[in-house]
């Protein structure tokens, strides 16, 4: 069973590669260990190395140090550094000592040297070392309020960043680290109109103060939305609650851009369409092809307005 901390760390890790924008694939591509290991970090299943999340940070242009003091406190209670220090043991009751002799004045010679005072154990300073990386962890949180992985951070083990947002949410480009201080505006958008045609929605920072043109559940229980960037001059589809092989289609003005759901790991998450430009007056038309034979096409129109 994982822990809590292992929990938080995995929904923090996926949180980071949806921002990256990368696949499993991509990642064995961009960094020192391959698309199955990530698989199995992604998942839970096994701790990632200190290493890999620094990576990991690095491609999604995340702060590497609140994620590696997360790291430290779940890979501290896997290795059982965080054990409970056990209660003292009370001592046992000394057998009735006989009446003892007439005690000489002064001590006597062979009397033994008093002891020493015993040192603190492994587990008491573990435990100590556990509530200071519990103190960083707090600190750090404190510091990056606001921040996307902060909102991971606090995630309950049993709930992934996905559920926290919501399917209304509009800050999807906070991932890519760009954020805003106190009386500042949002961050602008690395693109406008053509040239964001086929980009990521979230690497380009085009998920902010956008509309919702189309939001539907299908017939398999998929759900899915049409955004539109009035910034941009792009929209795009996304779906979730997804199957493996679940597929969206968006077309506007002649052009279609689609997504696939490929493994396990993406039918657990939002899945976005690549953008297309388009402008008040377009009209975008949303297709969800889902997998296997059983079930048809579902398609849906809007006009940008």
């Amino acid at each position: 069973m994982r822990s809590p901390e292992r929990a938080r760390l995995t929904a923090t890790l996926r949180s980071l590669k949806e921002h990256a924008g990368l696949s499993l694939t991509g990642l064995g591509e961009h960094t020192s260990f391959s698309k199955s290991s990530w698989g199995r970090y992604l998942k839970g299943e096994t701790l990632p190395p200190r290493e890999a999340v620094r990576e990991l940070c690095r491609l999604a242009g995340e702060p590497e140090g609140r994620c590696l003091a997360l790291w430290e406190l779940a890979e501290s209670e896997s290795s059982g550094r965080t054990a409970r220090v056990p209660p003292p043991a009370r001592p046992e009751t000394a057998p009735e000592a006989e009446p003892a002799k007439e005690p000489a004045e002064g001590p006597t010679p062979g009397d033994p040297a008093p002891p020493r005072p015993t040192p603190p154990t492994a587990a008491a300073t573990a435990h100590r070392r556990s509530w200071r990386v519990t103190v960083v962890i707090v600190a750090v949180l404190a510091v990056t309020a606001g921040g996307v992985t902060a909102a991971a951070l606090l995630l309950p083990p049993d709930r992934t960043p996905d559920d926290s947002r919501g399917p209304a949410t509009t800050t999807a480009g906070a991932g890519t680290g760009a954020t805003t201080g106190p009386g500042t505006g949002p961050p602008s958008p690395r693109c406008q109109g053509g040239a964001c045609e086929g980009r990521d929605p979230l690497n380009m920072l085009c998920g902010i103060g956008l509309d919702t043109l189309i939001e539907r559940r299908t017939a398999s229980g998929a759900r899915l939305q049409v955004r539109y960037s009035a910034t941009c001059g792009t929209s795009w589809g996304r779906i979730w609650n997804t199957r493996v092989g679940d597929r969206v289609e968006l077309t506007a003005a002649g052009s279609t851009r689609s997504a696939e759901i490929t493994d396990a790991l993406d039918a657990t998450a939002y899945i976005y369409t690549p953008m297309t430009r388009t402008a008040p007056g377009t009209l975008v038309r949303a297709c969800f092809r889902p997998s296997g034979q059983t079930r048809r096409e579902e398609c849906f129109e809007a006009t940008v307005r």
